[in-house]
């Protein structure tokens, strides 16, 4: 599985999302400039995240409602149920949607097709939220980032997901049983 962390360097500090625990990757962080915090976006992406902010000397925000005071972006509720609670962050200053699980680029989110894909337990039931941002870059739990023609990458996954679901099913089948030759 695909894992992705991101630091991100907004408002003069750096923010930390969804860590796993590297030395190379904390040496980064503290060279892009101060931390200012770790965020955990999604209820079952504890990762590392409370080790790496104890690392730091900064604070653990676990699915923070609102934003801390003075952080350069926002928040917004992507996933809101008893089984799956996610958020996402907008950070204004570089035009960039941070999503945890609900979109991503890994080979198993996506149809042939597709450089952005809903989650496959999402695509049914595809989170809109995301169409109220033209992103520029878009950052993700797994996988890699997108950054070009980010907002129609976005707009297709969120608005193709259920009819896409097909396509989707066929290649995670050809790549299930590719594996097994």
């Amino acid at each position: 599985m695909q894992r992705t962390s991101h630091a991100v360097a907004a408002g003069g500090r750096v923010w930390v999302i969804d860590p796993v625990d590297d030395d190379e990757a904390l040496e980064r962080v503290r060279a892009l400039g101060e931390p200012a915090g770790v965020l955990q976006l999604l209820d079952r992406h504890g990762r590392d995240c409370a080790l790496v902010a104890g690392r730091l000397g900064v604070r653990h925000h676990a699915l923070p409602q609102v934003a801390p005071a003075g952080a350069p972006f926002e928040i917004f509720p992507v996933v809101r149920r008893r089984s799956w609670r996610e958020i996402g962050l907008w950070f204004p200053e570089h035009e960039a949607i941070v999503s945890a699980d609900a979109l991503g680029t890994a080979p198993y989110y996506r149809a042939a097709s597709e450089r952005l894909a809903v989650n496959p337990l999402l695509r049914l039931t595809p989170p809109h939220v995301f169409l109220r941002y033209a992103p520029r870059h878009v950052l993700v739990g797994h996988g890699e980032a997108v950054s070009a023609d980010a907002e129609s990458a976005v707009r297709d996954a969120v608005l193709l997901a259920r009819r896409r679901a097909p396509a989707w099913l066929v290649a995670s089948a050809r790549s299930f049983f590719r594996s097994k030759s």
